[in-house]
């Protein structure tokens, strides 16, 4: 059985929740709020027992709710989670380890009511949408994840060699006459990148998770494991050595960008070929929020995702076929009436 952890409020004993709106941490029961800071110094004992001696647990696991005692079982990526009978949120805290313990963390900027409001204007003039998809049942299982990216800056050494062309024509009596000038063209530089972001998991729809970058990386803060608090966290399942060459080869596709940037004069540039040395890297394990609602229709599942920090959003919108046929037919009847009246007109 796992250990759990709920921050307490140090005023009335009460489940301590991240407050997204006012960026500190909030008792729902005696509406005391805490800023970082303060629990740290309150809590810091604890926190510290959290610690780094020992390794996430890979296999699925209940554990016991220190609130109500209720068994909860959780899937083998999630570090923090929300008892399903008192609602109490709880962080595993043996999940949380010195190899697999994230650097950094974007806290939440817009709370669930935020987050569902956006999702209703998302869905307002989607005109075939099934009903239920907006229903209140549906909407109120919008949940708010963190999930894992790796952040890499970089110092580059990068190089190009392209072969280029300059074509120049003139007329001359009753011919004209084009010369083609052919020419090596190499390029070379010193690149420093800064916040590449790629997902940390590999069985996540890529294309969700890249759909709602970027996240403003500027406001990052050190982990902290109060900013789970009332939230679900995913575990990363890829490490360095497994994206190391996806983000090596965007570096190259970037360095070709910014020196074929500086190729000007000829006709075209073709055969470009680059190669980049990398002299110095930094790597940051970073949780991101986002909040996610799913919703499977005919054994198929639909994604909408906001980015919990910018806003933006990433939409696999379900499409409801009654309503699209009721539309047609009512196209196609307008259509025959249209055509009826004309050719009674004329």
């Amino acid at each position: 059985m796992s250990a759990t952890v709920t921050y307490k409020c140090p005023n009335c004993g009460a489940g301590l929740i991240f407050d997204a709106e006012n960026q500190n941490f909030k008792c729902e029961f005696c509406l005391s709020s805490f800023a970082e800071d303060e629990l740290r110094a309150i809590d810091g004992a604890e926190e510290a027992s959290v610690g780094c001696e020992s390794e996430f647990s890979d296999e699925i696991r209940e554990y016991h709710c220190s609130s109500c005692g209720a068994e909860v079982i959780t899937d083998k990526s999630t570090v923090a989670d929300i008892c399903y009978y008192c609602h109490n949120p709880i962080v595993l805290s043996e999940r949380v380890s010195g190899v697999f313990k994230p650097s950094k963390i974007v806290p939440f900027k817009f709370n669930k009511e935020e987050a569902k409001e956006t999702f209703l204007r998302y869905c307002k003039k989607k005109w075939f949408l099934p009903k239920d998809y907006f229903s209140p049942e549906h909407t109120d299982k919008i949940s708010g994840v963190y999930y894992p990216f790796y952040v890499v800056d970089s110092d580059t050494t990068a190089r190009m060699s392209a072969t280029a062309h300059r074509v120049r024509s003139w007329r001359a009596g009753n011919y004209r006459y084009t010369e083609t000038s052919v020419f090596a063209v190499k390029r070379g530089g010193e690149i420093h990148f800064e916040d590449i972001t790629a997902s940390a998991l590999s069985e996540e729809d890529k294309a969700m998770l890249e759909g709602i970058l970027p996240y403003p990386l500027n406001e990052h803060t050190d982990f902290s494991i109060p900013y789970l608090q009332g939230y679900t966290a995913k575990k990363r399942n890829l490490s360095r050595e497994d994206l190391d060459g996806e983000i090596r080869g965007r570096m190259r596709e970037y360095a070709e960008t910014l020196l074929s940037d500086t190729v000007n004069g000829y006709s075209s540039i073709v055969s470009r070929n680059t190669d980049s040395t990398c002299r110095a890297e930094h790597w940051e394990y970073t949780l991101m929020p986002i909040w996610i609602l799913t919703y499977k229709r005919k054994g198929k599942n639909y994604t909408y995702a906001m980015n919990g920090s910018t806003g933006k959003i990433y939409g696999e919108l379900p499409v409801s076929i009654p309503k699209l046929s009721l539309f047609a037919g009512a196209v196609a009847a307008v259509t025959w009436l249209l055509t009826f009246l004309i050719g009674g007109l004329l």
